[in-house]
């Protein structure tokens, strides 16, 4: 009888550890024991430039991808040239960086999808306002997404990617000459198929997307900073010739919809609401679900850990952040991270999420 029960404790003891992973509960808990991020871990600067980083991701063969997003109004010389963007590549072994690609399209967030193709999003102020997947063993890219009912994107920011292989970008606008053709600041959906769809529409606007690991969740942040074209902004001094324009915030919150089988997403909730300060950026997800986001807060700059119901759970001090992203393998619990214009890294106890990847 002992034996019985003995073995009939231990089925049951299986049986709940099974559901609980397949509904995403079994997770560690924070503790002093068993910290996100260790007291002692040190933020490390891996890379600097001149103008604006973003959108770091790393490849399946552990090399590091980044955006140098060169705006017009700050890379302008003196004969009228305007530098064309860049996509960086840094060999972490080495930590030799190299120009991957320019004119990059203005290129912002990058992805690399299970076959282990580049994803980017590039974006206006003379850049493609365009998706584009790039063979990364051939080098050749294609357009993936470009327009929307006939009329050019406004200017893709950020892009994840599901299981499925649908790939999520959103479409504000935060610089640039170019019109405004898209009046609604959406997330756009790319299927399989190659066929575009818009799908969230209310979401403030719209900048950094990530799917959860557990496929049923969509996040997106919201940065409204009121304006739509950053070099029209004027110097900064009122009493200049060109005094800057007043901007007026909106939402700055971090907000989780439900994603559905059919790749749609419907509001549940909002995670994190930031006012009056200023809102994140980018975010990723680890293993357990929990969400590392790129904050820019002027009273509280830096990468905030929150669990997948927006509770904080660490806290890592940075210059102002623009995006994240984890190694892979050995490396699959280093944070990067993109901020001002530099590339930075951190150790952290927990793993990031990637795609499950298709040989």
């Amino acid at each position: 009888m002992r034996k019985f029960e003995s073995a009939w404790s231990f089925m049951c003891t299986l049986l709940l550890v099974i559901v609980m992973c397949e509904h995403g509960a079994f997770e560690r808990k924070v503790t002093a024991e068993n910290p996100i991020v260790e007291p002692g871990a040190v933020v490390k600067k891996l890379f600097e430039s001149h103008i604006l980083t973003e959108g770091v991701a790393v490849a399946p063969d552990g090399q590091v991808y980044f955006s140098e997003i060169t705006f017009s109004h700050r890379s302008r010389d003196t004969s009228g040239t305007i530098e064309a963007g860049f996509i960086w590549k840094l060999d972490p072994s080495t930590l030799k960086a190299s120009i991957f690609r320019s004119p990059s399209g203005m290129s912002n967030g990058i992805k690399f999808d299970a076959a282990g193709n580049m994803i980017v999003a590039e974006g206006a102020d003379y850049g493609g306002r365009r998706v584009t997947r790039t063979d990364m063993k051939s080098g050749k890219a294609r357009i993936i997404a470009g327009l929307f009912e006939g009329r050019p994107l406004n200017s893709p920011n950020d892009i994840t990617i599901d299981e499925k292989g649908r790939i999520y970008f959103s479409d504000p606008r935060y610089a640039g000459h170019e019109p405004i053709d898209q009046p609604i600041v959406g997330v756009y959906r790319i299927d399989t198929d190659g066929s575009l769809h818009r799908v969230i529409t209310d979401a403030g606007k719209a900048n950094g997307v990530c799917v959860s690991p557990d496929q049923k969740s969509l996040y997106v942040v919201s940065n409204d900073n009121g304006g739509t074209a950053i070099e029209r902004f004027g110097s900064g001094n009122a009493n200049s010739d060109n005094p800057p324009i007043p901007l007026r915030k909106g939402l700055m919150a971090l907000l989780a919809y439900d994603l559905h089988a059919d790749g749609t997403a419907t509001f549940r909730k909002t995670l994190v609401d930031y006012a009056p300060f200023d809102g994140p950026d980018g975010l990723v997800v680890d293993t357990e679900g929990n969400l590392y986001v790129a904050v820019r807060a002027e009273n509280r700059p830096g990468i905030v850990v929150y669990s997948p119901d927006g509770v904080e759970l660490a806290y890592i001090k940075t210059e102002i952040p623009t995006n994240v992203g984890f190694g892979r393998g050995k490396d699959a619990s280093l944070l990067y991270i993109t901020a001002g214009s530099s590339l930075y890294c951190i150790r952290v106890n927990r793993e990031g999420y990637h795609l499950p990847m298709v040989h």
